[in-house]
């Protein structure tokens, strides 16, 4: 029995699959920006590119960023069974670009008004991981 499984009926946790090229130029040093170019399927290179925007108060590009990076989480998680709801453990590392993703693209959303968008990002990220919305607010 899965412990994290929910019994009363709730989807399984998603589980993306490791892109590990592309994490591996990531964690070795190599700028986001080029792996985003190598491997542009890769959230965390997205996330990372985003996260680097907001802290140099870049909110729009950061917003870019984080999109993709959220666009491009959401056709993996589909690809891998999520039916639009249900958990995507923070723990797994391979969910953690997506999750980034969609922690930055509320804080950049907040940054430049768009109130609502952060809103629901905020509330997308604890529904889908409350480790993963504790550990990046």
């Amino acid at each position: 029995m899965d412990p994290h499984q929910n019994l009363l009926g709730e989807p399984p946790a998603t589980r993306l699959p490791d892109l590990t090229e592309a994490r591996e130029a990531l964690a070795s040093g190599t700028d986001a920006t080029e792996v985003a170019a190598r491997f542009p399927a890769y959230s965390a290179a997205w996330a990372a590119l985003a996260e680097q925007a907001l802290a140099e108060s870049r909110p729009v590009a950061a917003y870019a960023y984080a999109r993709t990076g959220y666009h491009r989480g959401l056709d993996q998680l589909r690809r891998a069974g999520w039916k639009g709801h249900g958990p995507v453990p923070w723990e797994h590392g391979p969910n953690q670009g997506f999750l980034r993703a969609l922690a930055a693209l509320g804080k950049a959303a907040a940054a430049i008004g768009e109130a609502e968008e952060a809103e629901r990002c905020s509330s997308f990220l604890a529904d889908s991981s409350p480790e993963a919305a504790r550990e990046l607010a």
